[in-house]
């Protein structure tokens, strides 16, 4: 049996329209990233207690590290790199460098562990510490790119990330 959609959403498809990302700004599609990890992680933080295997820990390490990598470059790239000069004059330009490299190193720690229960300390802090970083982000970093830099800009670098992500 098909269901058939309430009136005013008759005709709409699914997922992104034609030209519907190009107008979000670089930060609205960050948080958006970011809410897809904070789902990730609470199933992640959920699962782990529960599992047998070593195997099982590193394939949901691999995943994360995975779906973090292209997440943190293109942040670094497109994001970050504009704002360096703020970053510098509150003193933490290579904090936020520092903390995705410590979270790959956190990721590729468990992928190389030897025992189940190291490899649930690593996974479980390697989620905190993204939690940490994701929450600075969002209450200093993107707060601070919409004041600093132009609603054009924030469009543009919204829109460089779609074509990435497209040809990615």
């Amino acid at each position: 049996m098909r269901v058939r959609a309430p009136a005013p959403f008759r005709g709409l498809r699914a997922g992104p329209q034609p030209g519907m990302l190009q107008s979000m700004k670089i930060t609205d599609v960050l948080r958006a990233e970011h809410a897809v990890f904070h789902n990730l992680f609470d199933h992640i933080e959920a699962a782990v207690p529960r599992l047998k295997t070593l195997a099982e820990v590193k394939a949901l390490a691999a995943v994360v590290e995975k779906v973090h990598a292209p997440h943190a470059h293109i942040e670094d790239d497109l994001f970050m790199e504009p704002m360096e000069h703020c970053f510098d004059q509150i003193g933490q330009n290579e904090t936020f460098h520092a903390e995705h490299r410590r979270i790959e190193e956190m990721l590729a720690t468990v992928l190389k562990a030897k025992t189940l229960k190291e490899a649930k300390r690593g996974l479980l802090g390697a989620m905190a510490a993204f939690r940490e970083h994701f929450d600075k982000e969002e209450r200093i970093v993107f707060p601070m790119a919409e004041r600093v830099l132009k609603a054009k800009t924030l469009s543009q670098l919204g829109e460089a990330w779609l074509q990435r992500r497209e040809t990615a």
